[in-house]
């Protein structure tokens, strides 16, 4: 601190807690939410606080002052979270466009039958969208069946009607046959499964839909909230996500079958849950993305909390994240195919 000004001790004192924050924020995908909920919310923060410490790399980098490896340094311990947060793109793989199997998930916020977009003719929009891109397998969170656009070109279904909970769908170019309902408790939300047949093989595809975060994404919004009753409400939701996501862990090990988990996580990429559903999966993103793979309307934080993860036994040739803004929520698509070799292990 010898030879600093006193503005730059001040910044250099704000710049630490700002650093401690993010190294704080490294360590909460291993801590349980239902330890800590409060503190699980600076997880959502982390791009934030990624951001701040390179302007503190950069502010004493200029100033020639050796306090720049402080947030440097931070930065360069969690690298690999970057990997969760920017993706340089990857050469696409060569396969068998025989043997290649596309899969889409989309958070649709019920066809937008409540107006909450000032867009006309948005279902039908939606219907244009899915014909044009055509995945093979097509998982909705936030689904209204009176809503749904035609999508006869899909032979299977799994379109339940539970009591108290969002509905959600599976769409299938292939058979389905066995399909079930995880039944979250004390929740709208929810989680589906359905075994598809795929030539001689079966996989499993889970269409998940974590507990909401109950967050208006606008930056206003958000600042006329109480902040106390604010993180106690996320906090209450990261632990219902805990649960939810080790009920889902649970009927991943019951399955024989290679398995895709997919869907609306309402978490960051750099979540406990996150950790603990791609903790035996690849995240297609990782594999094949490019960018900031965003995929939900918020006014500066790119969050990524829509995703597809697969089982090692699927190989991932491509994924792909949509700007077109249809929902709250950007859809994304990833096409891959099932490696019987690893598969049959």
């Amino acid at each position: 601190m010898k030879g600093l000004s006193v503005f730059n001790k001040l910044v250099f004192f704000i710049n630490t807690l700002v650093a401690l924050a993010l190294l704080l924020a490294y360590l909460l995908p291993y801590i349980p939410p239902v330890t800590f909920p409060f503190l699980a919310v600076l997880s959502l923060g982390l791009p934030i606080l990624f951001l701040l410490n390179f302007i503190f790399v950069i502010y004493w980098l200029l100033g020639l002052k050796r306090q720049v490896f402080l947030s440097l340094l931070i930065i360069l311990i969690g690298f690999n979270h970057l990997l969760s947060l920017y993706k340089i793109r990857s050469l696409e793989a060569e396969v068998d466009p025989q043997k290649a199997i596309s899969l889409m998930t989309f958070n649709v916020r019920q066809f937008n039958v409540y107006d909450w977009l000032p867009q006309p003719n948005l279902k039908a929009r939606i219907g244009e969208f899915i014909a044009q891109e055509d995945p093979d397998i097509l998982l909705f969170q936030e689904y209204n069946h009176q809503e749904a656009p035609d999508l006869s070109q899909y032979a299977y279904s799994y379109l339940p009607v539970l009591k108290g909970k969002a509905s959600q769908a599976i769409y299938s170019k292939y058979p389905i046959i066995n399909r079930a309902s995880a039944d979250f408790k004390n929740t709208g939300n929810n989680a589906l499964y359905a075994d598809l047949v795929i030539k001689e093989d079966t996989i499993r595809v889970f269409n998940i839909h974590l507990e909401s975060l109950k967050i208006n994404p606008s930056v206003k919004e958000l600042q006329k909230e109480n902040r106390e009753q604010l993180i106690t409400r996320v906090g209450r939701s990261f632990r219902k996500q805990q649960q939810q996501t080790e009920q889902i862990l649970a009927l991943v090990n019951q399955s024989h079958y290679p398995s895709i988990v997919a869907g609306d996580l309402n978490n960051s990429a750099f979540s406990y849950v996150y950790r603990r559903l791609s903790e035996n999966f690849n995240d297609a993103f990782k594999m094949a993305g490019e960018g900031f793979g965003k995929t939900f309307v918020f006014d500066f934080i790119p969050l990524r909390i829509d995703v597809i993860l697969t089982s090692p036994a699927f190989k991932i040739i491509d994924f792909k994240n949509y700007s077109e803004q249809l929902s709250d929520h950007y859809p994304i698509k990833s096409t891959f195919y099932l490696d019987n070799s690893v598969a049959n292990k």
